[in-house]
This record gives C-alpha cells, sequence and structure tokens, in this order.
C-alpha cells in the first residue's frame, strides 16, 4: 500500500492545527505557508476531516479552523480512512464483489491480514503522540513534518 498525499498532508494538516490551535483558529493560509502545501488541496482535505468529525471551522475575519476533539482521541488510522478512497492493501479485501473467487482465494486472507496488521499500528498512534514531537522538534528548531 503506498500512502497517497491525502493522508500525509491531511494528517500534517492535522498537527498543525494542533501545535498552533492553542492561539485560536488557524487559517488555512497558514498551514499552507508553513507547510507547503496549496491552499485548494487543504480545502479538499478540509472537508474530508470535518465530515470525519476532526475539524470544525469558524467563519469570519478571525475564523479559521481548529480540532473538533482532543488530539488524544485523533489516531492515524482513522485518518488515513477518512482520507483514502481505498486503505486496503487489495481492492478485494474491500470489496469482495470486484474479484470472482475472493471467498476461495487463498491469497486474499494474507492481503486482509497484511491490511489489519498495518492499520492496528497505525491505530497504535494518536496525534497527541505526534504533538509531543513536534513540539520536541520545535524546541531544537527541527521541521516537525
Amino acid at each position: 500500500m503506498q500512502l497517497t498525499t491525502r493522508s500525509r498532508y491531511g494528517l500534517r494538516m492535522l498537527l498543525d492545527i494542533a501545535l498552533h490551535g492553542d492561539e485560536g483558529p488557524v487559517r488555512i493560509q497558514d498551514i499552507a505557508r508553513r507547510r507547503n502545501i496549496s491552499v485548494k488541496y487543504l480545502e479538499q482535505l478540509i472537508r474530508a476531516l470535518k465530515k470525519a468529525g476532526y475539524i470544525t471551522s469558524k467563519r469570519g475575519p478571525k475564523g479559521g479552523h481548529v480540532l473538533a476533539v482532543g488530539a488524544d482521541q485523533i489516531r492515524v488510522g482513522d485518518v488515513v480512512r477518512a482520507l483514502e478512497s481505498r486503505p486496503e492493501l487489495t481492492e478485494c479485501v474491500g470489496n469482495p464483489d470486484a474479484c470472482l473467487i475472493s471467498s476461495d482465494c487463498v491469497t486474499r486472507q494474507i492481503w486482509a491480514r497484511a491490511t489489519q496488521s498495518i492499520f492496528r499500528e497505525l491505530d497504535a498512534i494518536r496525534l497527541a503522540d505526534l504533538l509531543i514531537q513536534a513540539k520536541r522538534s520545535e524546541i531544537l528548531g527541527l521541521p516537525c513534518c
């Protein structure tokens, strides 16, 4: 499985909001500048992350985006599931009807177990864990993500 920029940039955006959210709602233009990601692309990701319940938005001159839930409640695996159209290793794992022999396929079981393993690891990491590492990096003057 190769994660798309949707997952990678979406997680970076959530981390940026968590890092800078204490100062008030975070503007998408500021995230784009700090993370070197286009505003248009971030706007697409914001919609998906709002739909998943991770971000809320505030309109107006002091508007922007804030986390809708605590950073300790956001698992990396859930972010990937929210942003990837097909997070499984193979199509048949997520959609058994995609293959005529999926019910009897020996290799499908391997892909299903591998997908479960990957998400078990991703689900063990929370945004709060990344936030701690990112704050350490900022103190040292290193890029966090």
